[in-house]
């Protein structure tokens, strides 16, 4: 899977959560679990956007779509 998340991202997100470092690996854990979820949700807010016969997803495609994934 290629990644899209930048790192230095990621890095922010750990930061902002209250780390004070944040290892290599760390943040490559967290930008591959939450590729995949991001993977997760966009797949399923596609078939909500077939489903209502549309092309485009919108926003409220994708809110459904992570209520639906918890």
């Amino acid at each position: 899977m290629m990644k899209e998340l930048p790192v230095a991202s990621v890095d922010r997100i750990i930061r902002n959560a209250g780390a004070d470092r944040v290892s290599e690996d760390a943040k490559e854990a967290l930008a591959s679990i939450l590729e995949d979820y991001g993977m997760k949700v966009s797949v399923e807010a596609i078939k909500l956007c077939k489903h209502a016969g549309r092309k485009t997803v919108k926003e409220e495609d994708i809110k459904l779509a992570s209520q639906r994934l918890i």
